[in-house]
């Protein structure tokens, strides 16, 4: 992408300061796992004193592009191209396992992925159905759906997006398949929009479907499962954990681990367990933290973000 490419896809910062204060906890070894366009990674940086280091990563390679042209000019900034479910492999590396200060986690996919048609993420305007977040690793979305079984696509779409037509549309992708091959964006929305019975007017009907390949394709929950339980092997005593979700998906999977970390493995009831013996490994720090109506105003698309944070005890 050259420099004019890059000036027109911007992204804002969701929850700048608010994640950027939750992950602190002193000087040291931090690590922001999904760089993004670096918004955070910068916020964070201008925190931090000069025995501070940065460890960012990203499977995105324009991510990874930004964030090496900020190492270039902050030597505490270490970059790495992988996605954040390696965590624990990756902090091994550093030798820095139970060292780490803090973990932020920022879900989703980023403004530029959105605008930008080349990646496939979006049905606003024309482009390859793609949807990688790498384009360079696993299949596309449009080599998925050339041969997913129809009941296989269909669980993924009520799975990963709540889309309760989910077997009429899946019945339909298949039928138009054998006609066409699928390989835009618009084409596979509009199969779904003539495919959806009833839908809000408002929001455009395969928005869910959308998500949820997006979702499978990438791996994303099974990913961020892995991270989450890699934070607590990571981080050190008070170290933080902060992850901001953008779906019921994401929060519900990120608040259920905090509070089985904090309130110890679930138990059958009445099992006589001395509390000596409940292994607790986090505790949850305040409630959620969701943007302010200012911020939402200016970029609508905050609307729906959850932080949650957590400690490692």
């Amino acid at each position: 992408m050259n420099s004019v490419d890059a000036a027109q896809f911007q992204h804002e910062t969701v929850l700048l300061a608010e994640a950027v204060e939750a992950v602190m906890a002193g000087e040291g070894f931090y690590i922001d796992g999904t760089f993004g366009r670096g918004g955070h990674s910068r916020h964070l940086l201008s925190k931090l004193g000069a025995t501070s280091r940065l460890l960012v990563i990203d499977k995105d390679p324009l991510a990874i592009a930004e964030a090496q042209r900020l190492s270039a000019v902050d030597s505490r900034v270490t970059v790495l191209q992988a996605g954040f479910a390696n965590l624990a492999e990756v902090v091994a590396e550093q030798s820095m396992t139970g060292q780490v200060c803090g973990v932020l986690l920022d879900l989703g996919v980023s403004s530029p992925q959105l605008d930008d048609a080349r990646r496939g993420f979006s049905f606003q305007n024309d482009g390859p159905l793609d949807m990688r977040m790498n384009p360079d690793e696993g299949l596309s979305a449009a080599q998925w759906l050339s041969v997913v079984k129809e009941v296989d696509l269909a669980n993924v779409l009520f799975q990963y997006g709540d889309e309760r037509f989910s077997r009429r549309i899946a019945k339909a992708i298949v039928a138009a398949r054998q006609e066409q091959a699928l390989t835009t964006t618009t084409q596979l929305a509009e199969i779904i929009k003539v495919a959806h019975p009833k839908w809000d007017h408002k929001r455009h009907p395969a928005t869910k479907s959308f998500q949820a390949i997006r979702i499978f394709i990438n791996g994303e929950l099974v990913e961020l499962e892995q991270a989450l339980h890699a934070a607590v092997d990571v981080l050190k005593p008070g170290g933080r954990l902060a992850v901001i979700a953008f779906h019921s998906l994401e929060d519900r999977a990120v608040k259920h681990f905090i509070r089985l970390q904090a309130n110890g493995p679930e138990l059958p009831p009445g099992l006589p367990i001395p509390e000596s013996d409940i292994v607790r490994t986090m505790r949850a720090i305040g409630k959620a933290i969701k943007p302010s109506k200012a911020e939402v105003a200016g970029n609508v698309r905050s609307r729906s973000a959850v932080l949650r944070i957590a400690e490692k005890l």
